[in-house]
């Protein structure tokens, strides 16, 4: 069993300590411990209790730069949490091994890279809503080979943020070797106290958002705002910009969030540089010296936290200056981002998540309330993005407001 200094949300960890079934479904609201609670199992239960079984596991997600962001990180993060010693890692082919058992992660970048992992007793499918419904029946033949130590199982974890999946119908008509756990925010007992009141905002903001990011009951979002971006590959990023610039929002319960926007005539390339919550401002200053070309570049940042900005100011390296945040700023400045093509850089994950979610808000029956106003909710980056294109002179750029009607 797990030591006994380990805590859990009991809601999702008693349900995979119990479950017998080939294939496990965990899905419901924001921060209701999904994915912390599968990676505790795997490593306490499976990959650290039995370090002489051999048991093989893999953990998967869509892209490279996702996975590594999210799974691997949230592992070595626990690895180091608990001080578990003499745990290899090998980080040119993302792999943990204790004693003989190996644990693996692989994208769906390359479908071979999942056939290349032979044999597999466990499986993790993180964001399992971004999967086809046959790349999820490819996975699940994976899993075959003696297990010593119990039964082979798939864990797949998700939000239920699109009606049209084929996981809606798993999760409402589960076949007999399926089994399904929904849980909700209210399930995590380690939610800080303003991470729960920005959930429970969402019911007079949104209530699409509500009933997937509050309640965990499938909903499909409506009303996006951006939809003129794409995904751009490392070895196709451009050099040679006219200018690049930042923007900076600050947090601590929520991540402080710095980006880097390259401007190219009427293309902006951006990269998420530091998107991290818990930062004080001197580590928020740490984190800005890994990235030597901020010094180079004006940063825009939030202009409701002034002492902040004077005192990277002080640091004597930077020039940053507030924001632009006006009555009209908000608006104005989403105006001013649609008046570019915008090139998201493929490692900018936590970016593509955000802007694939950066609605209006919208009542009940789906329908636009504000076209003014997006939703408060995961929007740190695309904040940033937002202020430093404004500030830096966006609203001066003449566009079409055909997209407002």
């Amino acid at each position: 069993m797990i030591t006994a200094d380990v805590e859990v949300a009991e809601k999702n960890f008693t349900f995979l300590l119990e479950t017998k079934a080939r294939k496990n479904l965990l899905y419901g609201s924001a921060g209701s411990a999904k994915s912390w609670a599968i990676a505790q199992f795997l490593l306490f239960e499976k990959f650290i209790q039995y370090p002489y079984s051999g048991i093989r596991i893999l953990i998967i997600r869509k892209t490279g730069p996702a996975l590594k962001d999210s799974c691997w990180q949230l592992m070595l993060d626990l690895i180091e949490l608990y001080e578990i010693p003499d745990v290899k890692v090998n980080k040119s082919d993302l792999s943990l091994t204790w004693c003989r058992n190996k644990m693996i992660f692989k994208s769906l970048d390359d479908p071979n890279k999942i056939k290349s992992f032979e044999r597999p007793n466990y499986i993790w499918i993180e964001e399992a809503i971004e999967l086809t419904v046959q790349e999820y029946r490819q996975i699940c033949l994976r899993l075959r080979g003696g297990n010593p130590i119990g039964v082979n199982q798939l864990f797949a974890s998700f939000n239920p943020n699109d009606e049209n999946s084929f996981l809606k119908d798993v999760v409402d008509n589960p076949p007999d070797d399926t089994a399904v756990c929904h849980s909700t925010y209210k399930d995590n007992p380690f939610n800080e106290p303003e991470y729960v009141a920005e959930i429970e905002g969402l019911q007079v903001q949104d209530w699409t958002y509500w009933l997937i990011y509050g309640l965990g009951i499938w909903a499909t979002p409506t009303g996006i705002i951006y939809s003129n971006w794409d995904i751009v590959k490392d070895a196709n990023w451009p050099t040679g910009f006219d200018e690049i610039i930042y923007g900076l929002d600050f947090g601590f319960t929520n991540p402080s969030a710095l980006i880097e926007i390259s401007i190219r005539e009427m293309d902006l390339y951006i990269k998420e540089l530091i998107y991290e919550k818990h930062l004080t401002t001197p580590m928020l200053i740490s984190e800005m010296s890994k990235y030597p070309q901020v010094q180079n570049g004006l940063i825009y940042a939030d202009s409701a936290q002034p002492a902040t900005i004077e005192e990277i100011a002080n640091d004597g390296r930077y020039a940053i200056q507030p924001a632009d945040k006006g009555p009209n700023s908000v608006i104005e400045g989403i105006r001013a981002v649609m008046a570019y093509k915008l090139h998201i850089h493929e490692e900018s994950v936590n970016l593509q998540k955000e802007i694939r979610g950066y609605k209006w808000r919208a009542g009940k029956n789906g329908d636009v309330l504000d076209k003014e106003m997006p939703v408060k909710f995961n929007d740190h980056l695309c904040d940033s993005l937002r202020m430093g294109v404004f500030t830096h002179g966006g609203a001066n750029t003449p566009i079409s407001l055909s997209w407002l009607k």
